[in-house]
């Protein structure tokens, strides 16, 4: 099936649609794993890397533990060189030692828990990354047009590499909040019990703040701020996206405004969530501040000293240990806004992931011919929004029929049902006297192709850009179809041909890039083929070519198109109008004007538009002729 994608699409966006299409053909591309990640947390999403997550933390555990080695060094030298006894030479060897030893555990243990926790991040980034690319393949393809681009690309780009603190960085830091300060505590624990209780008590100040950050105000603040970078986001690819439209129509002062808007709201949102937790955060900073920890430990030391309770040495451990505790707790914070954050990440990427994907029969049945029929399809985007209503109408083998009307009146949702862009709500859609749904989604697409009006190329090779739905034809092949399209001989005069690179060495006019989607579809040589004005850009003497090209290729095919312009109208053996989501008229295009009804009014204002917009052109080249 043809489908666009837009040129900004990265190469997820490629694999995507790569994977939809090679499925279709039935070229699997990756195993299908989105349906066991459905509904699962972080933790669950996780599970298959257990054993290389718990690799990590326990590296971790070691170097946090060994790190320790160099500190209590210090301190047991400082207490030895202190004492008013005899210094043990060999004592003192063996404490050097055992901070060396444990300096150096540490850096190796450290390195490879971060060497490891990075190649971990990356495979389950690319897992990520998979499982959406499964999905969003599999959903169907109306689901998109409801989405907005911004909000698809912040869950596959920034929402998945959130997960990466939480992976690469998180489990050291927290690690080291835990087991830092335990160990540290258990030491200190021996010097003096109560000194060590003292040195608790800006731990147990910071610690006493954290509730008043996770409160229900303050996760709706977080949330509404996530909600506004979505939607900044959003605004701003749509701006960069629509910016030549915009300004050619004079609308960039509106354009501009719904950006500001954005921004502003943005902006909105980002104040008051700092307005919310700067003061709870500037008093976390404070109590776990060195100034503020040194303080209280010599207070606290210089009265126990003074009352005899405390040797003036035993004050040297909790002045160099004292102060370590700030900085894991302090750590801890990060950690757990780290894995907030990815906590949220993947419930959007669960979201995602949780999309009903296009029901699959359970024992598909084979079609027989490729005759079409529509039995009272009934089709509505809500339950108070109805588009069609009760459409019966059958497409012969070897006939091409247009779909005429106004705007709004169906037309785009009726031939988007024959390819299964969305199911009837009520009725049935049968292809070779199947119904859709009974049909398999890979025998689906070896029989109907779809081009757009609206034609976006992915950031590939031409050739490429063709074969997408058949992905190993042959560069003989691919040449046939661009002729049969007419893009053959503006293909050649491409930097290097069919191998040019789009929106990268060359760039294709609208026209031009119908006409690939065109050869992309004659290629897939499907024996249904559903075009919406595919040559609305084309210039006159390239629409009459693939007019021919498509009249020729009818003789076998059954061809549904969505016409705007009289000619295509002229070449269909049925025409059917369309209003307010029913068929008012069908039949011959000379046989319809000649019951001077609906569509001979509908076709008499296309002529006269035709020919108003003709006479305006030439009294506008007329009058600018000199005199």
């Amino acid at each position: 099936m043809t489908v666009p994608v837009r040129d900004d699409t990265y190469e997820d966006g490629i694999a995507m649609t790569s994977t939809h299409l090679a499925q279709a053909r039935g070229h699997s591309t990756s195993p299908p794993d989105a349906d066991s990640a459905a509904g699962q947390s972080l933790a669950g999403l996780l599970r298959p890397y257990v054993r290389s997550f718990a690799a990590v933390v326990i590296l971790q555990v070691i170097g946090a533990i060994a790190g320790l080695a160099p500190l209590l060094a210090v301190v047991e030298l400082g207490r030895t060189l202190l004492s008013p006894n005899q210094i043990n030479h060999d004592h003192v060897r063996v404490v050097v030692i055992a901070g060396a030893v444990g300096l150096f555990v540490r850096l190796v243990c450290t390195a490879a828990s971060s060497g490891i926790g990075h190649i971990l991040d990356g495979r389950v980034q690319l897992s990520f990354r998979r499982k959406l690319a499964e999905r969003l393949g599999r959903v169907p393809i109306g689901w998109f047009s409801q989405r907005r681009t911004g909000e698809l690309a912040k869950v596959v780009g920034e929402d998945v590499g959130a997960v990466h603190p939480f992976i690469a960085h998180t489990p050291g830091e927290l690690v080291s909040a835990f087991v830092v300060p335990l160990v540290s505590l258990i030491y200190l624990f021996t010097v003096d019990w109560r000194l060590t209780v003292i040195t608790l008590i800006p731990v147990v100040l910071a610690v006493a703040l954290v509730p008043l950050m996770m409160t229900p105000l303050r996760q709706r603040e977080q949330t509404e701020f996530d909600a506004a970078m979505g939607r900044i986001s959003d605004s701003a690819i749509e701006f960069v996206q629509g910016i030549s439209v915009v300004k050619a129509f004079g609308g960039s002062g509106r354009a501009h405004r719904k950006f500001r808007t954005a921004a502003d709201d943005f902006v909105s949102s980002f104040y008051q969530w700092v307005h919310g937790v700067s003061g709870i955060a500037a008093g976390m900073q404070l109590a776990l501040s060195p100034p503020f920890v040194l303080l209280v430990l010599l207070i606290g030391g210089a009265v126990l000293i003074t009352n005899g309770s405390l040797a003036p040495a035993d004050l040297l451990p909790f002045l160099l240990l004292g102060l370590g505790l700030t900085a894991p707790v302090a750590a801890l914070g990060h950690g757990l806004d780290d894995m907030q954050a990815a906590g949220r990440a993947v419930g959007r990427i669960r979201d995602v992931l949780e999309v009903p994907s296009l029901p699959e029969p359970a024992k598909p049945v084979a079609p027989h011919g490729h005759r079409v029929e529509l039995r009272d399809v009934r089709f509505g985007y809500g339950a108070d929004h109805e588009v069609l209503r009760g459409i019966d109408l059958i497409l012969e083998p070897g006939t091409v029929t247009a779909i005429v009307g106004p705007s709004g009146s169906g037309k785009s949702t009726l031939v988007q049902l024959l390819p299964r862009f969305f199911d009837p709500t009520h009725g049935s859609v049968a292809l070779g006297g199947v119904d859709l749904r009974e049909l398999g989604s890979r025998e689906l697409y070896r029989m109907v192709s779809f081009v757009f009006q609206d034609v976006r190329l992915l950031r590939a090779s031409v050739a490429d850009n063709i074969a997408l739905a058949v992905p190993h034809a042959d560069l003989d092949d691919v040449v046939r179809a661009a002729r049969l399209a007419n893009i053959h001989d503006r293909i050649l005069e491409l930097p290097r041909g069919y191998e040019t690179v789009i929106s990268e060495e060359a760039g294709l006019s609208g026209g031009e890039a119908q006409r690939i989607s065109i050869a992309r579809a004659l290629l897939a040589d499907t024996p249904i083929l559903v075009l919406d004005e595919a040559t609305a850009f084309a210039d006159p003497q390239t629409e009459l070519a693939v007019r021919q090209t498509l009249s020729t290729l009818a003789r076998d095919r059954t061809i549904l198109v969505i016409a705007h312009r009289l000619e295509t109208v002229a070449d269909a053996d049925t025409v059917v109008m369309l209003e307010n989501g029913s068929i008012v008229e069908r039949g011959g295009p000379a046989e319809l004007l000649a019951q001077n009804g609906r569509f001979a009014a509908f076709w008499q204002s296309h002529r006269s538009a035709v020919a108003d917009e003709i006479e305006t052109h030439v009294g506008a080249a007329q009058g600018d002729e000199p005199r």
